[in-house]
């Protein structure tokens, strides 16, 4: 089978690898809902040395630069209390955390979580985390330019391997919220 972007060995439909999944991700997969069938959600089988953005694309395609997506988990907190939420921006912008994403949670303060919550609460490995198989009870922030894209490349809860999805699909997550001007200029 080939990808719709990129240019990988090994794509397979998500459902038919559950096992190289983690289990939040398989999870989220195994139960799937929503307009996009979990058919259309591929895996593609990389390197965990390539795993961040810019060595990625060097190796598996410089197209996919404008269809990568990051995923980070964010922590708002307001007079004591923390919330958690995830946002999925294109890899080539940033979350507006202390702007966008602060008002939205209602915090006073907002910043990205340390990695020792990111991972822990999420049960996925740092520099892999995605959108797909977070906990429900947390906001997803998406940027409308992450929804716009026909694939959108993010990361399956390892740094080993990716998840090519259907932009309109991830906006059908549990929790989703797609919000103008959250990803921003990068610089």
């Amino acid at each position: 089978m080939d990808a719709p972007i990129g240019h990988f060995d090994t794509v397979t439909p998500a459902p038919e690898c559950l096992d190289e999944l983690i289990s939040p991700v398989a999870d989220a997969v195994r139960n799937w809902q929503g307009s996009v069938p979990a058919e259309q959600i591929l895996y593609v089988d990389t390197d965990p040395r390539w795993a961040d953005t810019a060595v990625f694309v060097e190796h598996y395609g410089q197209d996919l630069l404008e269809a990568s997506a990051n995923c980070v988990v964010v922590a708002g907190k307001r007079g004591g209390e923390a919330t958690l939420a995830a946002c999925l921006v294109l890899s080539t912008t940033r979350a507006d955390v202390n702007g966008v994403v602060r008002r939205r949670l209602g915090a006073r303060k907002a910043s990205f979580a340390s990695m020792d919550t990111a991972t822990g609460e999420t049960g996925m490995e740092y520099g892999g985390i995605t959108p797909i198989g977070l906990p429900e009870s947390w906001p997803l922030l998406v940027d409308p330019a992450v929804v716009d894209l026909p694939y959108v490349l993010v990361g399956s809860g390892r740094r080993r391997g990716k998840l090519l999805v259907p932009g309109k699909a991830l906006a059908e997550l549990p929790g989703a919220v797609v919000l103008e001007g959250l990803g921003v200029a990068a610089g």
